[in-house]
């Protein structure tokens, strides 16, 4: 518990986070992995990072993640990685067959300075790997960068080696690069290009990897993620929409400015205007160029839940920490229902962050917190000084709620501690009255427990 946090701030902290919101680029990297269909991720460093990894996205979606490691010891540590990753190239297409592996680095073999290329080569030339079978890697150390950066790297780099060579013929589809989001997000995002008739190849794509059915059969490879023969086709998209300014970006730009395919950036379509955004993005390579009628009707839903429940939300004071695509996006949000962020926070590193969120909140919350590179302990030094009426974040901020007795949504990643979110998407206008319901409920849940026994009132 954080029972001993204090709201005394007269020793400032540069060089060390307390409980800080993000965790390391080898979990980005893994889950993008396995967004790509038939992929074997492959941690290139030790068994303890590869379990960690492993086990906490196990713990986030609650399925099994699949992943191999280089598994090294004293001896690679000092010698380098290089006949680890030979042999365990051999033993992976061997025993588990998958049309790709994704290597991505770690602390240590980043500090030996293992050249992944070099090895690969090697190993192709000694048989270890099958012909027709395909390695791709990525740069991911733990000790720069998060989670989100780590993701970010492995969509760049699948790219970079598998849509180097375009046809040159334009093709009547869209690339999207969703962001670090659920299976649920992907799943939502594509539906809304579906309806919109808009042909789409994603990257990555979780849906129908994590959130699979169960029908007696274990399958290693679900039939979900993106399929390679998808990916070498994104050359010669139309465009790129590049959903996130910190896990999407890269990848689009890297499109953009190596194989002359557009960039679209814009932000996680949650909430009313962020979605809208989405929804013209891809109008304008819609066939008919207009919007249907049933994506017409979701949006009249969302707004008309937000007009019935507006009074709630008004003027409440919410902290929001996260990763900082998810923080923008919500604070946006929280703005639409008439709501209050003042104190906004992202363990990731990234100055595009704070000068977006004070975009977005200087003229309505001037005094606003704002604070990338930062950590649980100091939001909660801020909660003990001035309360918040709501605090949304991941699983981590449950100790925050609790002790302040404060109303909590859980939100971004990890979810350690709750099922769902894996079902149901917090994008698009559905997604947003998902959002709704969970931040208005448990406003009024607190109120229930903790009103005096005159205002237990049966109807709200």
């Amino acid at each position: 518990m954080l029972n001993g946090t204090t709201a005394d701030q007269s020793v400032e902290r540069t060089n060390l986070r307390i409980n800080a919101v993000k965790t390391c680029q080898p979990i980005g990297a893994m889950y993008a992995a396995l967004g790509i269909h038939g992929c074997m991720p492959h941690s290139h460093g030790s068994q303890g990072c590869c379990s960690y990894h492993r086990s906490h996205l196990t713990r986030h979606f609650k399925e099994p993640v699949i992943a191999t490691t280089s598994s090294f010891t004293e001896g690679a540590s000092v010698f380098g990685g290089l006949a680890n990753l030979t042999q365990a190239l051999k033993n992976i297409f061997s025993i588990y067959n998958p049309e790709i592996v994704a290597v991505h680095t770690t602390c240590l073999s980043e500090v030996i300075g293992d050249d992944i290329p070099t090895i690969v080569k090697r190993a192709r030339e000694e048989g270890a790997i099958p012909e027709g079978k395909l390695v791709i890697h990525t740069n991911t150390p733990s000790f720069v960068g998060s989670h989100v950066t780590g993701f970010a790297n492995m969509v760049t780099s699948t790219l970079k080696y598998l849509a180097a060579e375009p046809t040159g013929e334009t093709k009547d589809q869209l690339n999207i690069v969703p962001g670090f989001v659920e299976p649920a997000d992907m799943r939502e995002t594509k539906r809304i290009a579906d309806l919109m008739g808009v042909k789409t190849v994603m990257l990555p794509d979780t849906s129908g990897v994590l959130d699979g059915p169960l029908d007696g059969t274990y399958k290693m490879y679900p039939k979900g993620g993106t399929q390679v023969a998808d990916i070498r086709t994104m050359a010669d998209s139309m465009a790129t929409i590049a959903l996130g300014h910190f896990a999407s970006n890269p990848a689009a730009d890297w499109l953009e400015a190596k194989q002359q395919v557009p960039a679209a950036h814009l932000e996680l379509p949650i909430g009313v205007g962020a979605t809208d955004a989405y929804v013209e993005a891809l109008r304008a390579y819609a066939p008919e160029g207009k919007v249907p009628e049933a994506l017409e009707t979701e949006r009249g839903r969302l707004v008309d839940l937000i007009s019935d429940m507006q009074q709630y939300f008004h003027n409440k004071r919410v902290a929001v920490a996260g990763d900082p695509d998810h923080v923008i996006a919500m604070v946006k949000f929280l703005i639409e229902l008439g709501a209050k962020p003042v104190y906004v926070i992202t363990g990731s590193p990234g100055n595009h962050y704070e000068r977006r969120v004070h975009e977005l909140l200087d003229p309505i919350v001037p005094d606003a917190k704002i604070k990338q590179s930062a950590d649980y302990y100091e939001l909660h030094q801020w909660m003990k000084q001035a309360p918040v009426d709501l605090l949304i974040g991941n699983t981590y901020g449950k100790y925050l709620a609790r002790v302040e007795n404060t109303p909590f949504v859980r939100f971004g990643f990890p979810i350690l501690d709750r099922v769902g979110h894996r079902f149901f998407p917090s994008v698009g206008y559905n997604g947003g009255i998902r959002l709704v319901e969970l931040m208005l409920n448990a406003l009024l849940d607190h109120k229930d427990r903790t009103c005096a026994e005159e205002w237990f009132e049966l109807v709200q």
